[in-house]
């Protein structure tokens, strides 16, 4: 028994094929759209964090600058310090210094009791630390 090809079969066939390929077609530019939203917005977030990493750049510099003045002042100033400490150590005699002690603690009660203190403190705990 032989089948043979009904018209209203063969029209109803390319009538599906032709909803099949619609729909493909259809289907293939809708991803092609997403892709295209997609690659944009990509695009957009690689922008966005490549300039904020950039910024955090630019900012950790500037505090590194910022710091390496600071550092950079603070031994200069220290250096000015021990420089004229040398120089007063080589200017005067040890009766003079002492002379100039006792002047200081006069001038300066509450501070020089403090400092003896303090370094009551610290001498104490270096010499109970080696027991």
């Amino acid at each position: 028994m032989a089948i043979e090809s009904t018209p209203g079969l063969a029209s109803g066939n390319a009538n599906f094929s032709d909803k099949l390929s619609g729909t493909v077609t259809k289907v293939r530019a809708t991803a092609a759209d997403l892709d295209r939203t997609m690659t944009d917005t990509s695009d957009q977030v690689r922008a966005s964090a490549a300039a904020g990493v950039s910024s955090a750049a630019g900012a950790i510099e500037d505090g590194a600058a910022e710091a390496g003045n600071r550092v950079s002042r603070a031994a200069h100033a220290t250096a000015k310090a021990l420089s004229s400490g040398a120089d007063y150590i080589r200017d005067n005699s040890a009766r003079d210094m002492v002379a100039d002690a006792m002047g200081v603690v006069k001038n300066n009660p509450g501070v020089a009791l403090l400092a003896a203190v303090a370094i009551g403190f610290l001498v104490g705990r270096a010499l109970s630390s080696r027991k």
